[in-house]
């Protein structure tokens, strides 16, 4: 083993953090959110993601401009990748299990200032959407909590082997590590410019180039997407309209909401801020006050427009134009105005000005007249223009306007006491191999070098008692489907599955892993037999000999056999959760 990765785990805290790197669940990554980088770095390592760029859909992507680039890996992780939440995929955990293992080192009341889960109530919004209702958990007693693992490249990618999926899948945060390794990977964008962003309940990143780029789930977010008022642009908006955000992470660090310490790099988040600013921003124009109406539905039926047909003066009502939109090519935006009201019916005209409604003519020539001025400014020119309307509704939209053009993105507080920390030196220039190089060589001085070869799996250069331990404690569903069945049972069905590791190489999977996908080398079978054992009996004790190909789960005086292709050598005593590795 390469000693830089061998580490004292005699300290619970260490211990949970170098195992969290195998099942990165959100809770995990909100107490250590070192992990958050490191698995954007696995993702980076992953032959997987390498072999993207031979796919014809990127041929000459590095010729590209930038948004050509994101729309390109966009579009094929949109193809390949669904979005997923599933409780049974991952399975479940309780309040108490979580508040067991971090107590000794986290202080939980804190917790319920940032977690939606256990009690976070820093927003009506988790009210008004009813949070355990949203996510499936009100059949459950108040305990109960999903434990959402975010996969690996490697685990996304073996969704194609689960029922009811015919391509990969992953949750929110597996998909911002997605998105990111493949706009460093695919796009050619550095790293440096890639920000991840963790709210309570979602996960997205925030990209430096140009003006901006959020990518949000599958999608992408532009600027101009960000205010164009349509329904995929207002579920993009959610998350930093009505969540804080707890975590930052970048190649050069991290900054979380409730930790003093922060390793990012002050300057990097000082630009990152900046410019998370400047795109959640813009300037009143009439483009965006009708992008407005659109994204406050309620306002539109105060405004009508005056148009010409046939040298006569027409008028609409804006809330009918609007439902033109739907099945036209046209919006209402002036660019296009003049073609969509060609295609509306006669009849929805009025040869009459519509009572009680303000003349959108009036409204825009204020707003051409008035560029660059205050919003109060603007507001008092339009209640000279908009008699017609009660002046508490024209406060209103004036109040729902501001939040509309600006959102002040409540991220953590940038007074840190700041950590200098050591990371790779990777360019978008690096081939797949000289990354793995630079990451294996900078392990011994950096743990976010450390971390991703442990996400990475690589086990011939790890320690394996976190592993040992993230396997047997914290994969529930192998063990809630297997629960009722006697041991020959459960190893006949291990046996019949693919001795096929979703994992090439010197890498394994989780024994959830395994029986999600159906398919694993015998190691990873023989870890999911000995963590259903110990989860039927805690005082079991289980010994596995791993001797190259031949791989034997000795239990009660009994051997059972798996193959392995994995070529390792290991003894592994378990009782319980006490772990021997040699």
């Amino acid at each position: 083993m390469n000693s830089a990765l061998q580490k004292d785990f005699s300290d619970k805290k260490t211990l949970e953090k170098f195992s969290s790197a195998f099942t990165l669940s959100d809770m995990e990554i909100f107490i250590f959110p070192e992990l958050f980088y490191p698995l954007v770095l696995a993702d980076i390592m992953s032959p997987i993601l390498w072999s993207w760029r031979d796919d014809p859909w990127f041929r000459d992507i590095e010729k590209k401009s930038f948004n050509n680039k994101a729309n390109r890996i966009k579009q094929f992780i949109i193809q390949n990748y669904v979005f997923n939440l599933d409780l049974s995929t991952w399975g479940l955990t309780s309040k108490g299990a979580e508040i067991g293992r971090f107590s000794d080192f986290f202080d939980m009341e804190l917790l319920k200032q940032s977690n939606a889960l256990f009690g976070y109530e820093g927003d009506k919004y988790y009210f008004d959407i009813d949070i355990r209702k949203h996510f499936g958990l009100d059949k459950f007693n108040s305990d109960i909590i999903p434990y959402w693992k975010t996969e690996t490249i490697e685990a996304m990618t073996a969704f194609r082997y689960k029922e009811t999926f015919t391509t990969g899948a992953g949750e929110c945060v597996s998909l911002s590590a997605l998105y990111a390794a493949a706009m460093f990977v695919v796009g050619r964008v550095p790293l440096e410019k890639i920000f991840l962003i963790a709210t309570p309940l979602h996960s997205q990143n925030f990209i430096t180039e140009k003006e901006g780029l959020i990518t949000n789930n599958r999608r992408i977010v532009t600027k101009n997407m960000w205010f164009n008022g349509t329904s995929l642009s207002e579920r993009a908006r959610r998350a930093l309209e009505n969540e804080k955000v707890t975590i930052v992470s970048h190649i050069s660090g991290y900054i979380h909401t409730l930790y003093n310490e922060a390793t990012i790099n002050r300057d990097a988040y000082k630009q990152f801020s900046g410019k998370l600013r400047e795109f959640l921003s813009t300037e009143l124009t009439n483009l965006i006050f009708i992008n407005f109406l659109r994204f406050k539905s309620k306002y539109k039926t105060l405004f009508q427009y005056c148009c010409s047909c046939a040298g006569k003066k027409r008028y609409i009502g804006l809330d009918k134009m609007f439902e033109y939109e739907h099945s036209s090519r046209f919006n209402v935006s002036a660019e296009t105005r003049e073609a969509l009201v060609k295609e509306i019916e006669g009849d929805e005209f009025h040869l009459s000005p519509i009572h009680g409604r303000i003349l959108l003519n009036d409204i825009e020539s204020i707003l051409d007249r008035n560029a660059g001025k205050s919003l109060e400014e603007i507001k008092m020119e339009f209640i000279k223009v908009s008699q017609v309307v009660d002046e508490t509704i024209v406060d209103s939209m004036f109040r729902d306007l501001k939040e509309f053009i600006f959102t002040d993105p409540r991220i953590p507080y940038k007074e840190k006491e700041y950590k200098k920390t050591i990371r790779p030196k990777i360019t978008s220039e690096n081939s797949r191999e000289d990354i793995i190089k630079e990451v294996i060589s900078t392990s011994q001085n950096s743990e976010l070098s450390q971390l991703a070869i442990y996400i990475y799996r690589e086990m011939d250069l790890i320690d394996w008692l976190p592993f040992i331990k993230a396997a047997i404690e914290r994969n529930p569903v192998c063990f809630t489907d297997l629960n009722d069945k006697a041991i020959t049972e459960v190893y006949g069905l291990l046996v019949e599955l693919p001795d096929e590791s979703i994992y090439e190489g010197q890498r394994l999977a989780m024994p959830d892993e395994v029986w999600n996908f159906k398919r694993g080398d015998g190691i990873e079978k023989a870890l999911l037999l000995a963590s259903f054992l110990i989860h039927k009996n805690s005082d079991a004790e289980v010994n596995i000999i791993i001797d190259k190909h031949n791989v034997i789960l000795n239990f009660s005086g009994k051997d059972y056999h798996f193959n392995s292709n994995k070529n390792f050598q290991k003894s592994i005593s378990l009782k319980g959760t006490e772990y021997q590795i040699h």
